[in-house]
């Protein structure tokens, strides 16, 4: 490996890190050699990947929190550092989708998705700075969505938390940059989730999904933990401020 790839030597943070795309990144920064504590709100989920990033000989927590609580990202945050000695990388993953038409879209709904999706990312990129910034040195990862940048008819929530975690990821970068504090975001495409199952469960729906992509195909989720690495690594030294979509050119033709 290169060296500015390597993560040795480093503490990861990894929100949503139980299933899909958080325990993809938590794993691959686990095997770049960075020590990786995986927070979410199901135990059972979570302790099942630190196990297996300890099988790869290297440190974890497994984490109870709910990252729209404040005072338990907080506690998250506090308990991580005791144990781990600090935070260098924090990867804000958890998040939740849901569609429905404006005038169907309840306040319940709309709260539940915003509070996750944007202030939870907020609440944990607050209880991170300050070490960071004491440190002169961090790696943010926000995982946005590329309904982040285009529309689509029902999304209304989940794409305006989206484009709000975008520019969060913008503003904190220019706030963080004296202190050399990178933040970044990823705005993944169509990749096989628990949260995108129920679109490709058929031949067909697969097909159309597919079509939309120019590559004319999905890829794995390990392809986000390589770029989750790049980023977190000291080979990104001069990036920040950017949300990369990852989405075999779905943005670059429909936007």
């Amino acid at each position: 490996m290169l060296k500015e790839f390597s993560l040795s030597g480093s503490t990861a943070l990894v929100t949503g890190g139980g299933r899909g795309i958080g325990r993809a990144i938590a794993l691959t920064l686990a095997e770049a050699g960075a020590d990786v504590a995986i927070a979410a709100r199901t135990l059972s989920q979570v302790e099942e990947v630190a196990s297996e990033i300890r099988a790869l000989n290297r440190r974890s927590l497994a984490l109870k929190t709910d990252v729209t609580d404040s005072l338990s990202v907080n506690e998250m945050v506090s308990y991580t550092t005791d144990r781990l000695g600090k935070i260098d990388i924090l990867v804000n993953v958890a998040g939740i989708s849901g569609s429905a038409s404006l005038d169907s879209f309840s306040d319940e709904a709309w709260s539940r998705i915003i509070e996750t999706n944007l202030s939870g990312p907020f609440y944990c990129c607050r209880a991170v700075a300050g070490q960071m910034l004491e440190h002169r040195s961090g790696r943010i990862i926000n995982v946005s969505s590329t309904s982040g940048a285009k529309a689509t008819a029902g999304g209304s929530a989940y794409s305006a938390s989206k484009a709000g975690l975008n520019m969060l990821t913008k503003v904190l970068a220019a706030e963080f940059a004296p202190y050399n504090v990178c933040v970044n975001g990823i705005g993944p495409g169509w990749f096989e989730t628990d949260m995108t199952r129920s679109f490709l469960e058929t031949p067909e729906q697969r097909t159309q999904v597919e079509s939309i992509i120019p590559m004319g195909r999905l890829t794995s989720l390990r392809d986000l933990g390589l770029l989750a690495v790049y980023l977190a690594s000291s080979a990104s030294s001069w990036m920040t401020g950017q949300v990369i979509y990852l989405d075999g050119g779905e943005t670059a033709v429909f936007l």
